[in-house]
């Protein structure tokens, strides 16, 4: 199943299944059990959103060696996370906004887990039963906040406005976590190729390491981590990123 989060310009915000060209729309979130109320929109009517409305967004750092390496950072002999702000969601389409052209703000293409019901304390061969399923995000970052903070984490850099595309849906089957490829363009030049087979920490330990410290809720986005090849955005930039099966999420910088 596909699943998106729309706008139309006569009503707020609504989830739908999307088949092909028609959006179906639900009464309510998929994850937390929104079912059809047998209304129907045409997709190209629709502004999509981001596909979730998260409690929380946790993401996993230098969870590829090379792109552990290329920052120059050794790679974590645990999962590595740091908190995003939920305001820092936007949807396809949607600006992302440098707070200063100058800046120095990269791009972190990421297959993106969401949550499907309430996980506490589970086991790694139990963790994709909890998975409700999986979705494309950039975890733009801003390196100057990053190093001015040090010691106080990465909170000020990843949490701007806009910087947490995410989208075009939420895909419920079809993916294997331990092997999609991730592609990501700026200006339809290749600067990120690489499959998720990669990852020091697969999904199922990261989950689990998740679910020992705190507790994911039905929504919650957990962000996996970039592989190599991240790199600065400028405005005037498009950055798309394309995980076969999801599809591809675009957003131009400003």
């Amino acid at each position: 199943m596909r699943y998106v989060r729309f706008l139309t310009e006569d009503a707020p915000p609504r989830w739908g299944r999307q088949e092909g060209d028609v959006v179906h729309e639900l009464d309510g979130a998929p994850y937390e059990g929104g079912q059809p109320t047998g209304r129907t929109v045409p997709l190209q009517a629709v502004q999509l959103l981001a596909p979730v409305t998260p409690s929380k967004i946790v993401c996993i750092g230098r969870n590829y060696r090379d792109h552990a390496a290329e920052l120059g950072n050794a790679a974590p002999e645990r999962p590595m996370f740091f908190l995003k702000a939920p305001s820092a969601l936007i949807g396809p389409g949607e600006a992302i906004r440098l707070p200063d052209p100058d800046a120095t703000v990269h791009w972190e293409a990421e297959l993106a887990v969401v949550i499907g019901r309430r996980m506490k304390d589970v086991a790694p061969a139990d963790a994709l039963s909890y998975v409700f399923g999986y979705t494309i995000a950039n975890d733009v970052s801003h390196r100057d906040a990053q190093k001015a903070d040090g010691a106080f984490g990465f909170g000020r850099g990843k949490s701007y406005d806009t910087f947490c595309p995410c989208g075009p849906a939420v895909v419920t089957e079809g993916i294997d976590p331990a092997d999609a490829l991730i592609t990501l363009t700026c200006n339809e030049e290749v600067r990120q190729s690489d499959s998720t087979g990669l990852m020091i920490h697969p999904v199922p330990e990261l989950l689990s390491y998740l679910s020992q410290i705190m507790t994911l809720m039905p929504g919650d986005l957990v962000l996996t981590g970039t592989p190599k090849g991240v790199g600065a955005m400028k405005p005037g930039d498009l950055i798309e990123i394309h995980i076969p099966g999801i599809g591809t999420l675009a957003n131009p910088v400003v």
